[in-house]
């Protein structure tokens, strides 16, 4: 059996994002919905507003693009299913778009997110094609961006 290093392991932690892509059904998802548990929680207790999501995704992107290389490299894979700390970073960056804190907000975020993550639009598809954790991450945080978007001129709609 082979002993993982401290640093595979941090990595391992922080790609699966608590395990959370360890989940035999739709990991993906399961990493996105914990990020809006998270943002509601941090939105709630600490009364951040929305934006402020969006700065704590830009401060976690490099230790994203570390951890998921690095457990997709441990795995010997492209891109691993299990490594959903990507989409964690990109719901965020989508949440970051909101322009009201509440729950029509925060499940409009989560469903724009898995959406634009699904769908994946130019650039999206040709991010994904990058190489190590850039390539893992960078798609997802577009995915985000086209979500901060919509969410955005939903927003200004009062349609949330």
């Amino acid at each position: 059996m082979k002993t993982r290093s401290t640093a595979s392991w941090c990595a391992h932690i922080l790609a699966t994002w608590f395990g959370c892509g360890l989940s035999p059904v739709a990991p993906g998802t399961a990493g996105s919905l914990a990020a809006v548990a998270l943002a509601a929680l941090v939105e709630r207790c600490l009364n951040w507003p929305p934006w402020t999501i969006g700065l704590t995704a830009l401060a976690a992107l490099p230790l994203a693009v570390w951890a998921a290389g690095r457990a997709a490299s441990d795995a010997g894979k492209e891109d691993p299913g299990f490594v959903v700390i990507d989409e964690v970073v990109g719901q965020w960056a989508t949440l970051a778009g909101a322009t009201a804190s509440n729950w029509k907000a925060l499940l409009a975020g989560f469903l724009l997110f898995r959406l634009f993550d699904i769908w994946k639009p130019v650039p999206v598809r040709q991010l994904e094609k990058l190489h190590g954790g850039i390539g893992i991450v960078a798609d997802d945080v577009m995915a985000g961006v086209y979500g901060a978007l919509v969410l955005y001129v939903a927003g200004c709609f009062n349609l949330y």
